[in-house]
């Protein structure tokens, strides 16, 4: 079983009475609880498919949202953003979770399959660089993480790092994500300035981040790059290197990710949502309780909660699409 799956369901048992009892306030005073805002009994299926790093969030939403619509079934599947895009691009899904932006490739996609379609952002999140706790290393510039991550790195030892003392560490192992992942196309774009660029001698995790945490704990010239909320969960099992991308070195902290300051791997995390699932009253009463109570979700699993404006625009998006 995956970590997020057992970290999901301690979110679920913890959270469901102060989120269901926040998701009826608002219900009351704004028509957009999970029951639906006219009153009716709300049926069907959803179906979510794609970012391993968006599932937890959605995964609790599901539940929660479940819990008071019974009738309704949701299912959140994780092929990667990629794989997820194209599903959702078939008409296979209704919501698409991504932890990136839609591509141009994948647009003409949907766009050919008549889909209409907008982004609806659920939660802030930070990819981090991680170490061995017994690493001397605290901070990497933009251009370090370059030397070590990019297509043909010549960097097989920490001692071929250009301006970094670490010791004698040695060889440098690696884990990184797999190709369908959002994580590996933020990553590669932001550090290494193409999509998809990176060397190949690390070992491909594929969508399973906990296995990057599993073998950076064990081996101290290891190194990672996963989810902030990977990192939050594993505590001191590993060390988040500062990045420094030419104003110093920065923590992914809450504060620095909202404020943008954590750059440049702060990022916003996304479900994508087709004009023809929000068409279904189900679609839309399960995003806007998502959202409504996405602070609550966010916090509890380990990501970095959205600011009221971004809310607001996540709510101004849902009613777009469902032409309210």
């Amino acid at each position: 079983m995956r970590n997020w799956r057992a970290k999901t369901a301690v979110i679920v048992a913890v959270s469901a009475l102060a989120l269901s009892a926040c998701s009826s306030d608002d219900s009351d005073e704004s028509g957009n609880g999970g029951s639906g805002g006219d009153g009716e009994n709300l049926s069907g299926d959803i179906a979510i498919d794609g970012s391993s790093t968006v599932a937890p969030l959605s995964e609790a939403a599901a539940q929660l949202f479940m819990a008071e619509n019974p009738d309704v079934r949701i299912s959140v599947g994780t092929s990667g953003t990629g794989g997820g895009f194209e599903k959702f691009c078939n008409g296979e899904t209704d919501l698409s979770d991504a932890s990136r932006e839609i591509e141009e490739d994948e647009i003409a996609a949907c766009e050919g399959n008549g889909i209409g379609f907008d982004a609806v952002q659920v939660a802030n999140d930070a990819l981090s660089i991680i170490v061995n706790p017994n690493n001397p290393v605290e901070c990497l510039t933009v251009e370090q993480a370059r030397q070590i991550w990019d297509q043909d790195s010549p960097v097989s030892d920490w001692s071929d790092i250009e301006g970094v003392d670490a010791g004698d560490l040695g060889e440098v192992t690696l884990y990184g994500p797999g190709t369908d992942s959002g994580t590996f196309d933020y990553f590669t774009e932001a550090i290494n300035g193409e999509e998809g660029r990176i060397r190949t001698d690390y070992t491909d995790i594929g969508e399973d981040d906990q296995a990057a945490i599993t073998g950076v704990e064990g081996d101290e010239a290891a190194m990672a790059f996963v989810p902030y909320s990977f990192v939050q969960q594993a505590g001191d099992a590993v060390k988040s290197l500062q990045i420094d991308n030419g104003e110093g070195c920065v923590d992914a902290t809450l504060e620095n990710v909202q404020s943008g300051s954590y750059a440049p791997l702060g990022r916003a995390l996304y479900v994508y949502g087709s004009d023809q699932a929000l068409a279904k009253p189900e679609v839309v009463e399960f995003l806007r309780f998502y959202l409504d109570n996405s602070t609550d979700i966010a916090e509890a699993a380990t990501f970095v909660p959205m600011t009221q404006e971004q809310i607001d625009a996540g709510h101004a998006t849902i009613e777009e699409l469902a032409g309210s």
